[in-house]
């Protein structure tokens, strides 16, 4: 089975390239969110296996959504986007838990399945 995936970025541009770009690699792309609460609630409903998170959401910053997100049992990865460059945010990534970050001008199916080994 590929990976499942809800992709959480306030762009709708971005959610839907990402999506077309993901289905293209062969992921699942299960749903899209605008903000942390409705990647919450879509968490819990689908059950991803991959969420795909914006650093930057109109509602909460994407270093707080991660530990959110991977709190509970059966927790998803979780893999952190920006159209920044992972060196503007220190130690943040690592901190919030997510697997990996992937600069918005490099993602890819390929990436992605790096990240996930």
């Amino acid at each position: 089975m590929p990976p499942r995936v809800l992709i959480v970025d306030d762009h709708a541009p971005f959610r839907d390239a990402a999506g077309r770009v993901l289905a293209a690699a062969g992921f699942d792309v299960v749903a899209g969110a605008a903000d942390a609460a409705g990647a919450l609630r879509l968490a819990r409903e689908l059950g991803p296996d991959v969420v795909l998170v914006d650093v930057q959401l109109p509602d909460s910053d994407g270093f707080a959504l991660a530990r959110e997100l991977i709190a509970g049992p059966g927790a998803p990865v979780v893999v952190l986007v920006s159209g920044r460059p992972r060196s503007d945010y220190g130690r943040l990534v690592e901190r919030s838990g997510a697997l990996g970050f992937i600069d918005k001008a490099e993602f890819s199916g390929l990436r992605l399945r790096a990240l996930l080994g």
